[in-house]
């Protein structure tokens, strides 16, 4: 039971994070020319890891990214079972919250400004796999090692741990939207490419195993890193 428990928190965080962050999104458009919208988006994806960390966090320590459960798998901070059971929830709760926006907007409420439901793409790198791949690597690893060191036992944030993760969210939105949307999460890019393929659009979809993949091996990079750097202090 309490593992159910954990995997419904997973559902309802990482559905809240669509639903704000890539609603954001489809709401003020994500152009070169309209920097404001970058801002925008990126807080209300950094804003909602805040909230769902001080909502959700002492249920299921709230991952909501299949990336950053990857990284506390590989440090030993969860079993295989438990995580597997952790990016289910967190991809059917990103399908969800990918369904719920297509349901708002398609009763009228307001045009979608950037089409796809605020999923990625690689446009922004010149349609470049390698490039986009490089690009969630690196923001996903910055991400997970922030993560990983603000949660270790021997850190020492008392409350401050949610924000501070937040803030490290919004700061990698804040560079990777340009280039990528930014994703350093899978269920937050399967989600919308799944609904916009259902709706039409499978542009989506041909690129989505880069934003599958690179986080994956961003976040690994990031657990291997941090438990070394952790191991060798003295």
């Amino acid at each position: 039971m309490e593992n159910i428990k954990k995997y419904i928190a997973e559902f309802i965080g990482t559905m809240v994070l669509v639903i704000l962050g890539c609603g954001t999104a489809m709401l003020v458009g994500c152009d070169a020319e309209n920097g404001g919208g970058y801002i925008l988006t990126a807080l209300a994806f950094g804003l909602v890891i805040v909230g769902m960390a001080y909502c959700i966090g002492n249920i299921s320590g709230c991952h909501i990214n299949p990336a950053v459960s990857l990284g506390v798998l590989l440090s030993g901070g969860m079993s295989f079972p438990l995580f597997c059971g952790y990016v289910l929830a967190q991809c059917v709760g990103a399908f969800t919250g990918s369904g719920l926006l297509a349901l708002i907007f398609s009763m009228g409420a307001v045009d979608d400004k950037t089409g796809g439901f605020g999923s990625n793409g690689l446009a922004n790198v010149n349609g470049s796999a390698a490039a986009g791949c490089v690009v969630e690597i690196i923001l996903t690893f910055i991400f997970v090692l922030t993560i990983l060191g603000v949660t270790s036992k021997k850190a020492n944030h008392g409350s401050f741990g949610g924000l501070i993760i937040g803030l490290t969210l919004t700061l990698v939105h804040i560079f990777g939207i340009g280039l990528t949307g930014t994703s350093v999460n899978p269920a937050r890019s399967i989600g919308p490419a799944l609904v916009a393929a259902i709706e039409g659009n499978t542009d989506p979809v041909s690129c989505l195993w880069v934003f599958i993949l690179a986080p994956l091996v961003g976040a690994a990079l990031a657990a291997l890193t941090y438990r070394f750097l952790e191991s060798s202090k003295a």
